[in-house]
């Protein structure tokens, strides 16, 4: 869990530089309603000792909070952590025993119940303070326009791929949620993460992969949908494939189900941005394939040592 924690700090503190006030407004307090939630909840619900020096918690709060937008009031935020401890963890029993990734469970209720305030983007370089930002439309946003309309031309409003890299500068855009902004950073986080072994490449590399080939092929039949770079680079995707998807609990145990289990999440992914009601699909993507977490470990199983395999 400290392990991933480490892997965010390059996100967090490139969020600081962009949004400033308001990111760290958010994370904070995400992250201590993270923490208390389950304090209280297994004090005072399931009279067990608390386990939030596990850093579970903390990590819940944070991935939370990046996927939150940088001007989000405060008491949404703090209803967002209910849900996403109370319900998607504590419920189930807590740490291990849960079958969504908590922070999605929170971030996907609070998109649900507060659609305007969750998809209010402020724009980087023109925050004038925490609740009062200038708001703009996304690259995904864009993409879900030109789409809809069929028109190519609304495309060349993106930013280029070195900027969605970097992240987005001020070029009245909105930047999405805080922890999306720089892809680079979110980079920076897997390569520490598969130095360390904390993770292995099987997830975020076949929903990255899945989403590049489907989405250049698409682009290539109507140019009308973004080129695969473009798409990779925006939204929540390298943040949902890297720190979200891999969670431990709530993905499959073996390479080979990791597989399907990316490439399904990337097709879904691609299915809701493309034709769905959001313009974003990556956190509904993954709580559906959490969903069938179980089923894959169940038809992907590991021969035991010393086993005869009947020809």
């Amino acid at each position: 869990m400290y392990g991933v924690i480490v892997a965010l700090i390059p996100a967090l503190i490139v969020s600081f530089i962009y949004f400033g006030l308001g990111s760290a407004i958010v994370c904070a307090v995400s992250v201590a309603a993270c923490v208390f939630f389950e304090w209280a909840i297994s004090k005072y619900l399931l009279h067990r000792q608390p386990s939030i020096t596990d850093g579970s918690a903390i990590l819940t709060g944070l991935l939370l909070g990046f996927n939150l937008p940088s001007n989000l009031p405060v008491w949404i935020i703090l209803l967002g952590a209910l849900v996403a401890i109370g319900v998607g963890k504590m419920s189930f029993g807590g740490l291990g025993c849960n079958p969504f990734n908590p922070a999605l469970v929170g971030r996907c209720f609070l998109l649900v119940s507060f659609p305007a305030q969750m998809t209010s983007w402020p724009v980087v370089g023109q925050l004038t303070s925490y609740a009062d930002a200038t708001t703009g439309a996304t690259p995904l946003s864009i993409m879900k326009e030109a789409i809809k309309t069929g028109d190519a031309s609304l495309l060349s409003q993106l930013p280029d791929a070195v900027t969605l890299l970097l992240g987005n500068p001020s070029n009245g855009l909105g930047a999405g949620t805080i922890g999306e902004v720089c892809a680079l950073a979110l980079l920076i986080g897997l390569v520490y993460m598969l130095v360390r072994k904390i993770i292995t490449w099987h997830i975020p590399v076949s929903i990255i992969a899945t989403v590049f080939v489907i989405s250049g092929l698409m682009h290539l039949a109507n140019p009308a949908y973004a080129n695969p770079v473009a798409v990779i680079l925006s939204g929540g995707l390298m943040l949902g494939a890297i720190f979200m998807a891999t969670d431990y609990v709530t993905s499959p145990m073996t390479g080979k189900g990791q597989i399907i289990y990316g490439v399904c999440i990337g097709l879904l992914t691609i299915v809701i941005r493309n034709w769905g009601a959001y313009p974003e699909g990556m956190s509904f993507a993954i709580l559906i394939m959490n969903a069938f977490t179980p089923l894959i470990n169940n038809y992907v199983k590991p021969k035991r040592f010393g086993e005869v395999v009947e020809k």
